[in-house]
This record gives structure tokens, sequence and C-alpha cells, in this order.
């Protein structure tokens, strides 16, 4: 018999208890203890940043508490935020929200976010309390490390973008946040000051880099760089890149020099693709008594039918190369570029030599480039092959799958943020939230 609805009026009174209708097995319920703990010491840090007059403002420990939810579940977008913690039970209890009880207007995250939150770098601080949680559950072994990058897209149109000459970068509809930090970026950053301008770049977001890596359409883009603890996969660094393999390489340098200095960790081993393998970060990396665990970048070998330069033998002791004549190719010791020396061999040697038409058919004598830091690059082909250099190239697809689970379960595909402070105040709750839920299914 099919049933029906009877009773048409409500009951007068309720007996409603919030902490009844959240699970035991809700995620959230196992983040409760843990963000807890955590933000108890950052309450504090934040302090200088209130005014001392004045009404007072929303509890920054509930902001935080929201942005953790939302960056968990996937909702990035503050007014979205804000009616998914007033409808949902389980946001109200984590916020620790009574029914009554007023969600703040999804506006005071942008004041806040873009204000005292940036300047006291709450972000960073809430990331390295979580990382010195997970030291603490004897997650992080610190014995091997993994690195890679991920494009984001930045949140600027890929059909506006223009070349720097052609931006008037006084025209009032360019007189915001984004573009300001671009501008003193340029003044501030000496280091790069021999390194050419980007023929594209957007109007709105400057920052960002225009590529088209991981065989993406062209788009503009940051490069989402983590650096995980092999162990149990949990992340021990983040930092935000326009989207340049140049600048994804030189963060991995500011990471490793960062976490040793802030949990005094420092890997034996690191384990990355063939774009970390250049012969300037593998001779840091050895210099830094890690081992590389990294596909050399080979740039030197030859598909014309010519001898490549692994086929020229180096002898250490004399500084030399040996031809597969046997003949020596010796060098001056400039340094060209930088970076490289040249070794030549002599054209009494090379002419009349019956390998000529192999080795250097079109120039009178052969030379051969030698990296400064080919020393480093040989200890890193040393490696290669070896059973510990196949179990890190197996282990390092623990850092891939964390950039597969963030754009699939938490839909953290495109930015929402502009310019390079955002990606950061991002990418960290990012990886606040991937490292809680790491921290919540070990304590399960």
């Amino acid at each position: 018999m099919m049933g029906r609805q009877t009773g048409d009026q409500s009951r007068l009174f309720y007996a409603f208890n919030l902490e009844e209708r959240v699970p035991e097995r809700h995620l959230l319920r196992r983040l409760n203890p843990i963000v807890t703990r955590v933000l108890v010491e950052l309450r504090e840090k934040l302090k200088p940043f209130y005014s001392e007059i004045g009404r007072p403002s929303i509890d920054p420990e509930l902001m935080l508490r929201m942005l953790i939810v939302g960056y968990c579940y996937g909702t990035r977008f503050e007014r979205k935020l804000c009616e998914d913690v007033e409808l949902h039970l389980a946001y109200r209890w984590f916020c620790r929200l009574d029914l009554d009880d007023k969600v703040p207007d999804h506006s005071t995250f942008s004041v806040n976010r873009h204000g005292r939150f940036r300047d006291s770098d709450i972000f960073r601080q809430l990331f390295e309390a979580v990382v010195k949680a997970c030291m603490d559950a004897g997650l992080i072994k610190g014995e091997g490390f993994a690195v890679d990058a991920s494009v984001m897209e930045a949140d600027a149109s890929r059909y506006h973008g223009k070349a720097p000459d052609e931006i008037d970068w006084s025209a009032p509809e360019r007189q915001t946040r984004a573009v300001v930090e671009y501008l003193s970026g340029l003044d501030d950053d000496g280091s790069n000051a021999d390194r050419k301008l980007p023929k594209v770049i957007s109007p709105t977001d400057p920052c960002s880099a225009w590529t088209a890596k991981a065989n993406k359409r062209v788009q503009f883009g940051y490069g989402l760089n983590y650096l995980i603890d092999i162990e149990n996969a949990v992340i021990v660094d983040v930092e935000a890149t326009p989207a340049r393999t140049y600048d994804e390489v030189r963060a991995t340098k500011t990471m490793i020099e960062r976490t040793e200095r802030r949990f005094d960790l420092k890997p034996a081993r690191l384990a990355a693709d063939t774009a970390y393998g250049t012969d300037k970060f593998l001779g840091w990396l050895v210099g830094a008594g890690i081992a590389p665990h990294i596909p050399v970048w080979e740039m030197a070998n030859r598909n014309d039918g010519t001898f490549s330069r692994s086929d020229f033998t180096f002898d250490k002791q004399k500084n030399e190369y040996r031809c597969p004549n046997g003949k020596a190719l010796r060098t001056t010791g400039r340094v060209h570029d930088g970076r490289t020396i040249l070794y030549r061999a002599s054209m009494r040697d090379c002419g009349p030599c019956p390998l000529k038409p192999k080795c250097c058919p079109n120039v009178p004598w052969r030379k051969v480039p030698r990296a400064v830091n080919e020393a480093a690059r040989d200890i890193a082909r040393a490696i290669m092959g070896t059973p510990e250099y196949e179990r890190s190239r197996d282990e390092r697809k623990r850092v891939e799958m964390r950039f597969a689970h963030l754009k699939t379960h938490h839909r953290f595909e495109r930015m929402r943020l502009r310019g390079l402070s955002g990606a950061r105040d991002e990418f960290h709750l990012a990886a606040v939230a991937q490292n809680l839920k790491t921290l919540a299914k070990h304590i399960r």
C-alpha cells in the first residue's frame, strides 16, 4: 500500500544537538583536534595585525577554519563557501558555529586575505604548523625527497596577451594589486636582470607565464612546486613560480634550503624528472651532499651519424679528452658563458685522420664542450641504473599523484587569486588541506 505523509503541524520545540549530527567517521571530525592544536599558536601571531580599539572583528580562527573546509572540499570561491557553511551541518560544527550563529560575509574574506592575512604570512605559518604536526606523528622520515611542478591556469584570458612594450601600465584599469606587485618585482629582482622579458604577457595578471607545458593548450599559468617526503607523500614545502622550467628548478633549491632551516630536515637523496637534470642544479645538489636520483639532461648527443661527446674519453688526471683515434683534445681553461669549457683537437691530428668524416666533416678540427659541473653529471649517471635509482623512480610518482589528487578531488585546476602572492596563498592552503587529510588517515 502506498504510504502518505501524515501530520500537517510542526512541533513547537526541538531537542537538537549539532554534535550528534556529525558522524564519527566524518573527515572534519578527524581533522578537528589537529586543527584545534595548530590554530592555538597562530592566534597570537595574528594579534599585532589587529587594532586595539574599535569594534571586535570576526574571529580569525573562524575564517581560517572556513578556508580549510573550502580547500578540502574544492569550494574556493568565498561567496559559495559562505553559502555552504550556512547550510551544511558538518561545516557549521567544524567552524564552531551554532544553528543561530551568523556566517561571515564573503567580502570579509577578501579584506582579510588581501590585507592582514597576507601581511602576516599566516598561510605560510599555517602550512609549517601542519608539517610539524606530521613530523610529531612520525609521518616524515627525512631520508628521501621528491620534487616536481604542475601547471595551474592563471585567472587571465589567453586571448588577451600582449607584448610588454604594448601595455600602458599607467592606465586606470591597470591599477590593480597584481600589476603593482609585478612592477615592484621588476625593480627589486636584480638577480634576473640579464634575463629577457617574455614575448607575451597578460595585462590582468602579468606575473603569470605564457606556457604550453604538459601538452596542454597555450595559456597563462603558475607553477605549483611540491617538495614531498617519499615515505608518506607528506608535502614538506611548496613554492609558487611562473610556469617556466627555469623558475621551477630554481625554486627547488629554495625549498630544500628552507626545509633544512625551518624543520632541520635534509634528504640524503632527491628524486626528480629530466627537467631537473641540468648541470648547474646537479652541481648544487652534489655540493650540498644530496645524491641526485635524477636523469641527466643530455644535450650533446648527435643524431647525424658523427661522433658524440660520449664517444670521447675524459682523462681526469691530465684534464684532456681522447678521441676514438687516440688523439688528445686539450683546453685553455677558459669558461664560456659561465658554465662550459671547450676542449680542442689539433689541426695536425684531425687533418690526416681517417675518422674525420665521422668526427668533424665540416670543420678543420674537433672541439668537445664540457660543463663546469660535469663531475656532478657523472655522479648522476653512475646512480642511474642502480636498484636505489629504480626505487626512487617508482617513488617519484607519489608527487605526481599529489597533483592528480588536487585537480581531481579538490577541483583545483584554475587560479582563484591573481599575482604571485595570491598564488602562494592558494598553494599553501591546498598543501595544508592535502597534508591534513594524510594526517587524518594516519590517525584513523
